[in-house]
């Protein structure tokens, strides 16, 4: 997202006050900055290893917060807050804008920790730290874990409602429950670090605990390499049925995109909002195997013709049937043509024989026919369209995944596409008529 709304400027840049006013150091308290320089070097390292072409992927879960509170649990808050900065300002970042998304994380962090660092100190878990005593000082670590997730947490769904738009009732939905397990195992390993730094045996000792959860990171992170390249080879599959069918080029992403839109709009976790991303995304796939000539005709179909291209959901549903990691998309892939006054296909379901997420690519499908110029349509304004769903509502469509989608366009808004050469159709549908009725509907 490089137009950075200036809402989301201005939340940002309170955010990176608030952290410059945490950095500032009380009066009568000694910083040990040999600690401060060592662990920030540690962990600016630790982010440039794991965003390296060598890895290839970064951690998605914070890759080294072990140290950051490590830093916490040893160090005054200002001097644990600042450990956080260089490696959040010199990381890689891939998005753009480049600067103003490294003051984010940087500032981000530093509230977490400064957080954390504050709660540890004052619940005493500093002394239990420097006398060794790893079971009192549990306590104070949990405590300031649980702190350093909630400030996170905060401000992520802050940037969520205020960057995006997001609900207020659902930006911070599930944020702590996500993070507070993967957070707590760092903290443990942030503890044991704590501990052993101040041991007769030093910051040497402390980096040994380091090892395991840099093994751990690399065999998740491969768990992420590989479902990279299983969406690799979605996109792979989706560039194959856009060159094929060049009149609806782009419309599979679209309606991946409106059918996540729908899917948060009903209050999906995360995890299955991706998966109806790629059901719609791979909705169409089975297209592959219809002859281009039906794909790219121009005008009405025969009913043979249309008893060809009606088989490419079958098609569709035997090529995603092995990709384990698609779970109820490979069930949207196959019905999503259904209706739920049973008339549609490929095997005439009714209602609540359709499968949840087939209604939703349903939804999502014909929005996008409907709002993109096309060989043998034109674009409908996104009103006329919505209005459409819901007089198709109940017969055709889920009403449900209608108003759904509705909602989320009134808040979102919609950016219908052009799809074909902007010219006049040779077959315009009527006024009124169905979604699925005009010729081509359904390709």
């Amino acid at each position: 997202m490089e137009a950075v709304p200036v809402r989301a400027r201005v939340y940002v840049a309170c955010v990176v006050l608030a952290a410059l006013l945490c950095l500032l150091p009380p009066p009568g308290v000694r910083t040990p900055w040999w600690a401060v320089l060592l662990l920030a070097s540690l962990y600016a390292g630790c982010e440039r290893v794991a965003r390296s072409r060598f890895v290839g992927i970064s951690h998605p879960a914070g890759t080294f917060y072990p140290v950051l509170l490590a830093g916490a649990f040893l160090l005054p808050a200002p001097a644990a807050a600042l450990v956080a900065v260089p490696g959040a300002l010199l990381s890689h970042v891939e998005q753009r804008p480049v600067a103003l998304r490294r003051l984010w994380r940087a500032a981000q962090h530093v509230l977490g920790v400064w957080a954390a660092a504050r709660v540890h100190w004052a619940l005493g878990g500093r002394d239990a730290v420097v006398a060794g005593d790893v079971p009192y000082a549990l306590g104070p670590a949990g405590a300031a874990v649980l702190a350093f997730c909630l400030v996170l947490a905060l401000l992520d769904g802050g940037i969520l409602a205020v960057a995006e738009r997001v609900p207020v009732r659902r930006a911070w939905r599930g944020l702590v429950a996500r993070s507070l397990a993967p957070i707590a195992v760092h903290g443990l390993a942030g503890l044991m670090m704590a501990v052993l730094w101040r041991s007769p045996y030093g910051p040497v000792a402390a980096l040994l605990v380091l090892l395991p959860m840099c093994v751990s990171w690399w065999a998740f992170a491969q768990y992420h390499r590989e479902r990279a390249a299983h969406q690799a080879t979605i996109r792979a599959l989706v560039q194959a049925v856009d060159i094929k069918d060049g009149y609806t080029r782009g419309h599979s992403e679209r309606v991946g995109q409106a059918s996540m839109m729908i899917a948060r709009e009903l209050g999906m976790d995360d995890e299955r909002v991706e998966v109806l991303r790629f059901a719609g995304i791979l909705h169409d796939v089975g297209k592959l195997g219809v002859p281009t000539r039906l794909l790219r005709k121009d005008g009405p179909l025969t009913p043979e013709e249309r008893r060809v291209i009606e088989l490419h959901p079958e098609y569709g549903h035997e090529m995603v049937r092995g990709i384990g990691f698609l779970g109820e998309a490979r069930a949207a892939v196959l019905h999503h043509h259904e209706r739920l006054d049973g008339t549609g296909y490929p095997y005439g379901l009714v209602g609540g024989q359709i499968p949840e997420s087939a209604r939703v690519v349903a939804v999502a499908d014909a929005f996008d026919a409907m709002t993109s110029t096309r060989s043998y349509s034109r674009a409908r304004p996104v009103e006329v369209a919505l209005a459409e769903l819901k007089r198709c509502s109940g017969s055709q469509f889920d009403p449900v995944m209608v108003e759904a989608l509705v909602a989320a366009v009134g808040r979102a808004g919609w950016r219908p596409a052009v799809t074909a050469d902007d010219v006049r159709p040779a077959w315009i549908p009527p006024p009124g008529a169905p979604v699925s009725s005009p010729p081509g509907a359904h390709r």
